[in-house]
């Protein structure tokens, strides 16, 4: 199973956009593309294309499975798609089966996932009003909509540097039941709506009163008997030191409140019987003078701050009626002291305004590391001083006919160069503006700069440039060259490119390496904020890169490597001087802690004994096909982790595997309980005995060295704001629980029926808090985050629907009649007794609604 499966999906309407927008400032001057072309042919405007999933096959000569597909392509135009001199282009998760297909037509790879069809001498052309079904293969079952093609365009031979979105496009219901075919692959089944409801039923819906009061859930909490009445804007005192946190407490009650409020005093000072720097105490007491009010006291500022979030918690919802505070002493340290989230804007790129929102939303839920993936394949998103081609060539996507002159299109975004997911970059002012926000909030930006895979953003910016210097005569021109010419080596990388791996044969790739990081400590410098790492890839090297190459195999006999192996860590020993001559320490992902051998004829990954004295940190992602116990193995061979499972942390995987489900698939499902059930010291404790055998526990030794965990989203199907929202939220939720608050009873509890219980006691009080507090917090209080409303469980029981939701206590509404349910159909009160077609949704405070479940009982 491979990581970050390559290509986008075509995704719910929350998740799509098919508007262009304006190329930014920052931003290449785009070429121009075409909205019309010569009226003696079609216009892609004018064509429609629908995509279907026909069937999904299994035979013995392929008892994995592959997908039979159709393009369903229709000319609305008054001129004719000719019989040649046009091709046809998209983007294709995991590929196409390339070669000739139906219709008179072939499919070719452009490169990595872009593909296009050409018309061969058997086409006889698209005349207006006709449609063309054309039918070919997919190499693996699709059992997401992720897999499908997305992004199609249009080129004509006569204008080569020009193309054309087509105008309509749309993807076809999976729904029937050789679409829906599974095989023998072991893969999961669909989701149905009484399978959900009977998964909800895990829960029980509490009283108000009951809910948990904070999350994530702190250390020590005491409540007492009385409230504090919050009549008006509080009076908040602290030092100049902590003035960002006071107006924080400010801004956390009604702008319009009059008369005088409770006394909010905040300081530094010492947090008894807790030595982390994030720990804090808060009370709140009733009455007023010297011992009424609210008062937070941290171990430093960050500690302050972690308070004033859990007093937002302890407030009354906007709106409520009753506006005071249950008297209440909390004593609150974090669990670790990395708690993280990566954001992926290189696949698909996101604005800084959105980098802002999860800055807030990390603060909020107590969370302290962004982990900043900023290069890609696909995509650099940072200005570096001295190589303006890593931005304006690397940071834009569209077509061209010319090579060296934008990236090709990915991810669906089309030929267009200002598509707004496509291309885009933080210039050094918005990275700075970014390290400052972060650093007011104690959260620690960790850039990434991806190496030696995943990095043909560079690798094509850079051989543009020696290209440009070398015709202007420039004798430096190779001076940042990333890749040997004369490099032969076969080998394909998951998102299927074979040219885009940094080589370490060359001596400019080292001084590529040190320049970029340079200027990265230049601008943490300049923004005022320590940098302590920066996270240098490290994953998803294809087996086969560099073997071929003659640089690489010059280096190799220079200095005496037996193999790439040896020379993958030369090239990391030199990386690694290069950040410790700033002070810094290296950080990547897990292979680059580990040394890739057989055993039995079989790939391994091991502990690397060569960097395991050098301080290394490594993000664990794979816990996957024989490596679930690989980060307990890093850890307890002296490595320190930081713990990001793709079967429970990897916020970019659906939350189940119904088609319409937005998100990836190629690790696992995981569903709000998946992350909540996360035991990070023992991630196999529920794993089946013949899954445990032959695998690693953590030891007391390894324990010290687990960091802490980070949620992980990869932006490969979330081309907007909104998708981002859909996936990460409510799991983040989950993520922030586990990684601040420490092991509830039911981890430690041995006896199973026991476990069970208290098991399901927590679980409700996270769900209620969710449904009916932490949620509907954010619905009232204008923070506009579009979390996933789960669809409702439904279950026929005799002559009536019993209805649930996975969370508790949210409004649930119905139409009998074929309509979806909106803002104003009748509320669920109880079972439903009506006949007809029932559609039930799940509505967040401001009546959004979430996925529908049906019955028929027509």
């Amino acid at each position: 199973m491979i990581r970050r499966c390559a290509l986008a999906a075509l995704l719910l309407a929350a998740f799509t956009s098919a508007s262009k927008a304006a190329a930014p400032a920052n931003q290449a001057a785009p070429a121009v593309v075409a909205s019309s072309v010569a009226s003696s042919v079609a216009s892609a405007a004018r064509l429609q294309m629908r995509w279907e999933l026909l069937r999904n096959e299994y035979t013995p000569q392929m008892p994995q499975g592959r997908a039979q597909a159709r393009m369903i392509l229709a000319n609305h135009d008054s001129a004719p798609l000719p019989v040649s001199g046009w091709a046809l282009y998209f983007n294709s998760m995991d590929g196409v089966v390339t070669g000739p297909v139906t219709g008179g037509l072939r499919m070719e790879q452009v490169s990595g996932n872009l593909f296009r069809l050409l018309p061969q001498p058997g086409f006889a052309g698209l005349a207006p009003g006709q449609t063309i079904n054309i039918d070919y293969y997919h190499p693996q079952p699709i059992i997401k909509m992720a897999r499908a093609p997305i992004g199609p365009y249009l080129v004509y031979d006569a204008q080569p540097d020009i193309g054309m979105a087509i105008g309509d496009f749309a993807l076809l219901p999976v729904t029937r039941p050789e679409q829906l075919d599974k095989g023998d692959i072991g893969v999961k089944p669909v989701v149905t709506a009484a399978d959900t409801y009977r998964s909800n039923l895990r829960a029980d819906l509490l009283p108000a009163d009951a809910l948990p009061p904070v999350l994530p859930t702190p250390l020590h909490l005491q409540q007492g008997s009385g409230a504090l009445r919050l009549a008006g804007m509080p009076s908040v005192s602290a030092a100049p030191a902590l003035a960002g946190e006071a107006a924080l407490v400010r801004s956390l009650f009604p702008a319009n409140l009059k008369g005088h409020g409770p006394a909010v005093r905040l300081s530094v000072g010492k947090v008894e019987g807790q030595t982390s720097p994030e720990a804090y105490s808060l009370t709140v007491r009733a009455g007023s003078g010297n011992n009424g009010g609210i008062t937070i006291v941290g171990n430093s500022p960050a500690g302050v701050a972690h308070g004033v979030h859990t007093l937002r918690d302890l407030l009354p919802l906007p709106g409520a009626t009753a506006q005071s505070l249950p008297e209440v002493t909390i004593v609150d340290a974090p669990r670790f002291e990395y708690r993280g989230f990566m954001l992926d804007v290189s696949r698909n790129f996101h604005t800084k305004a959105t980098v802002f929102k999860w800055l807030d939303l990390m603060a909020r839920f107590k969370l302290n590391k962004f982990h900043f993936h900023l290069t890609e394949d696909e995509g650099w998103r940072l200005e570096i001083a001295g190589l303006p081609e890593l931005t304006s060539i690397g940071a834009v996507r569209g077509h061209s006919a010319k090579p060296g002159v934008r990236l090709r299109p990915a991810y669906g975004s089309g030929p267009d160069p200002r598509d707004a997911s496509g291309s885009g970059y933080y210039t050094r002012a918005d990275y700075i503006e970014i390290l400052r926000y972060a650093a007011a909030r104690h959260i620690e930006v960790i850039p990434e700069i991806e190496m030696p895979g995943h990095a043909r953003a560079a690798v094509q910016a850079m051989e543009a440039r020696y290209h440009r210097l070398k015709a202007a005569g420039d004798k430096d021109a190779a001076k940042y060259l990333l890749n040997d010419f004369d490099d032969k080596s076969v080998y394909k990388s998951p998102q299927l490119y074979n040219d885009h791996v940094l080589n370490p044969g060359l001596e400019s790739s080292f001084t590529f390496v040190q320049h970029v990081v340079d200027e990265v400590v230049k601008l943490h410098r300049e923004a005022g904020v320590p940098l302590h790492t920066i996270h240098m890839g490290g994953d998803e090297l294809p087996n086969g890169a560099w073997e071929q190459s003659p640089a690489s195999r010059a280096m190799m006999a220079k200095h005496q490597l037996e193999s790439t192996a040896d020379l993958w860590d030369y090239f990391y020993e030199r990386v690694d001087g290069m950040l410790r001559k700033h002070g810094l320490y290296t950080s990547g992902w897990e292979e680059l802690a580990a040394r890739k051998t057989t055993l039995h004829g079989k790939n391994k990954l091991i502990p690397n004994p060569r960097f395991t004295q050098k301080g290394f940190s490594a993000w664990v992602w794979n816990n996957t096909e024989g490596a679930e116990d690989l980060a307990y193995r890093l850890a307890n061979a002296g490595y320190d982790i930081v713990l990001a499972p793709v079967t429970k942390l990897y916020m970019d995987m659906a939350y189940n595997p119904n088609p319409e489900e937005p998100g990836m698939n190629w690790g696992d499902y995981v569903e709000l309980e998946t992350t909540y059930d996360f035991i990070p010291f023992d991630y196999l404790k529920n794993a089946t005995d013949a899954a445990r055998i032959g695998k690693d526990g953590l030891t007391d030794y390894g324990k010290r060295r687990v960091r802490g965990l980070e949620a992980t989203l990869f932006t490969e199907t979330v081309r907007d704001p909104a998708g981002i929202d859909y996936l990460v939220m409510p799991r983040l939720l989950a993520v922030a629980e586990r990684a601040w608050a420490p092991d509830p009873a039911w981890v430690t509890e041995p006896d199973a029926a026991k476990a069970a219980t208290l098991h399901r006691g927590a679980w409700s009080g996270f769900v209620n808090a969710l449904g009916q507090r932490v949620l509907p917090r954010l619905d009232l209080d204008g923070s506009a985050v579009a979390y996933r409303i789960a669809p409702p469980g439904l279950l026929l029981d005799g002559e009536r629907v019993l209805v649930n939701h996975v969370l508790p206590g949210i409004a649930l509404r119905y139409t009998t009649d074929g309509s979806t349910p909106g803002a104003t159909s009748k509320p669920v009160t109880g079972p439903i007794t009506e006949r007809g077609l029932i559609q039930v949704a799940a509505f967040d405070r401001n009546g959004r609604a979430g996925l529908v479940a049906r019955i028929d009982r027509r």
